[in-house]
């Protein structure tokens, strides 16, 4: 395919027709190019800016064994309370989609 057959085509071809075909026609290409647009700007999100700061402890290199079990006890502790509570919101979230799928299978979806 030549692009100058092509142009020639479309030329040939629009030359044809009348004038309010031809507006009507450009009308709908800017319409629909107008709408693609607005849901191309539309779907940028900016991400919002999280600081993620990550904190390193010091120890000093002369610390007993008893010194590291208690502290890794400690940190036992902290890390069972993190993981309950991410377990806590996993389990209220697959809650909520359950009663949403209930719902979907009430309605016959």
């Amino acid at each position: 395919m030549s692009p100058l057959r092509a142009y020639r085509d479309l030329r040939v071809f629009l030359g044809q027709r009348h004038p309010h075909q031809l507006l009507f026609g450009f009308l709908a290409i800017a319409v629909t190019g107008l709408i693609v647009a607005g849901f191309f700007h539309d779907s940028h999100i900016p991400t919002p800016y999280k600081r993620n700061i990550i904190y390193v402890e010091q120890w000093r290199a002369d610390r007993s064994e008893a010194e590291i079990l208690a502290q890794q006890k400690i940190d036992m502790k902290i890390k069972a309370k993190r993981m309950a509570e991410i377990e806590a919101a996993q389990k209220k979230r697959q809650a909520e989609f359950q009663r949403l799928d209930n719902q979907l299978d009430a309605w016959g979806l």
